[in-house]
């Protein structure tokens, strides 16, 4: 079932990341406007001294030689405008348009003070203005070796004072529109992902809580290859495994339920017999009692062990253990119940190889794999057992003839009360518990089992256990 989504007018998570967004790209405004600041200064302002000084410097060239031209400065006394020519003239020859902005800033007439050799102003400040005369820079104006002027202009400091005004207020201007289309952009960009991320969330967020409420047929769409996509296919995966466990367990206390019936209703009927005078109360009908009873004993005990090894309690005790020599012991105290079932054995145990294990538990693995066999291989039948060691450690092949099972089946063999005939009879023997007590076995010494088809015409178990190494070895054996 796919989750069709309403969507409400208003996100939270888009809200929060609109505002982080938004503050993020504010405080890098901020930190740009801040440096570029820093910038000018520290390296502007040594920009405009320097550019300051030559333009100083031309023009005091240029009025030497409008000095040795004129023989005087009576000329810019009476006329004011001629200063202005000049100036223009000499700092930016050619007949090009005004300049604008800074450069007219520091290439105004106004910041220039021109005096005579004697001391006397020219153009600019009265004689007796001594504070804004310190304020200003010299450059002596010589003709052939005599000092005939001298040209006074301000220092970039104080023309500063009044390119600051301009200068911040264009940047405040430009900051304004910068943190204006980052405040749009960002409420596109929240907009945008908030829509997109919050949609997907939503809909995890809804799935999630109708799982919690048991609907385990949810499932969300996979799109992508994102994180977000592979959350959607770790939760379809998480829904998938509670659903089939709920179907399991439903099947588990189904099936529970018919093991337990049928050992009681022929306890019930064998006493209702004896109740109604129909069978004797006789040695031979308290045997068949007690075989009922000892089966409900073994299908308690096997339930008792599977919960334990579900719950991780499943009591083990591991030691220092020769598992050829395990094997080798059970299978020949087997050698009757295998004639009597007419399966031949062929065995080929190679010893010494050493795990850590509980004699115990291993014992009843092999009856189980034993009763499997027995339970099910026709006669004349063969068992073939083979233990050998590759670089994983030391690895049981279990292999019986016919009958054999369907591919399809085989990883369903370790199923509680899984039969392949699918029958609940106890007709084939056992309770369909021994195959997986045999793997809870295996998965309790720290290894794992495994079937397969085989080349006799049955079953092939493969069961891998974790080596000993030799230092571990020496240190656990007595």
């Amino acid at each position: 079932m796919r989750l069709t989504l309403p969507r409400p007018a208003i996100s939270r998570l888009g809200i929060k990341l609109f505002a982080v967004i938004l503050v993020v790209n504010v405080a890098i405004s901020g930190l740009v406007f801040l440096g570029v600041s820093r910038s000018l200064d520290q390296g502007f302002i040594d920009y405009l001294d320097q550019t300051q000084t030559q333009r100083a410097e031309t023009l005091a060239a240029g009025l030497a030689e409008e000095w040795a031209r004129r023989g005087d400065w009576q000329w810019l006394r009476e006329s004011p405008r001629a200063w202005h020519r000049l100036v223009r003239r000499q700092l930016w020859p050619g007949a090009g348009p005004a300049p604008v902005g800074i450069e007219r800033q520091l290439g105004d007439p106004r910041d220039f003070v021109l005096h005579d050799g004697t001391g006397l102003p020219v153009i600019g400040l009265p004689p007796d203005d001594d504070e804004e005369a310190a304020t200003l820079r010299w450059l002596p104006i010589e003709h052939q070796g005599e000092r005939v002027g001298t040209l006074g202009y301000r220092p970039p400091e104080q023309l500063m004072a009044r390119m600051e005004r301009i200068f911040l207020s264009r940047q405040q201007r430009n900051l304004g529109i910068i943190i204006g289309a980052l405040g749009l952009a960002s409420l596109l960009l929240a907009g945008g992902l908030s829509w997109w991320l919050g949609r997907r969330t939503r809909s995890m967020a809804l799935a999630t809580r109708r799982l919690t409420e048991g609907d385990y047929g949810t499932r969300l769409t996979e799109r992508g290859r994102d994180e977000l996509a592979r959350l959607s296919r770790d939760f379809n995966v998480l829904a998938a495994t509670l659903e089939a466990s709920r179907e399991a367990r439903s099947r588990w206390v189904s099936d529970i339920a018919h093991e337990l019936r049928t050992p009681l209703s022929v306890l019930r009927g064998e006493i209702e017999a004896m109740q109604d005078g129909i069978r004797a109360l006789d040695p031979d009908s308290l045997h068949s009692l007690s075989q009922e009873v000892g089966q409900l004993e073994r299908l308690v005990a096997d339930l008792r062990l599977l919960s334990q090894s579900d719950a991780g309690a499943l009591e083990v005790q591991l030691a220092p253990l020769d598992l050829a020599e395990s094997l080798a012991q059970r299978l020949e105290e087997a050698g009757g119940w295998l004639d009597d079932s007419g399966i031949a054995l062929e065995q080929a145990i190679q010893g010494p190889a050493w795990i850590r294990g509980d004699a115990s538990r291993l014992r009843q693995l092999w009856s189980n794999l034993l009763d499997n066999t027995c339970a099910y291989t026709r006669a004349p039948g063969r068992l073939r057992v083979v233990l050998a060691r590759d670089a994983g450690g030391p690895v049981v092949t279990w292999e019986d003839s016919a009958p054999g099972v369907p591919a399809a089946v085989l990883p369903r063999l370790t199923e509680r009360l899984y039969r392949v005939e699918g029958s609940r009879s106890r007709a084939s023997g056992g309770s369909g518990l021994g195959l997986s007590i045999a793997t809870a076995l295996v998965k309790a010494h720290g290894g794992e089992m495994t079937a397969a088809a085989s080349p006799l015409g049955g079953l092939r178990w493969s069961l891998r256990f974790p080596p000993l190494d030799d230092a571990t070895l020496r240190e656990e054996t007595p």
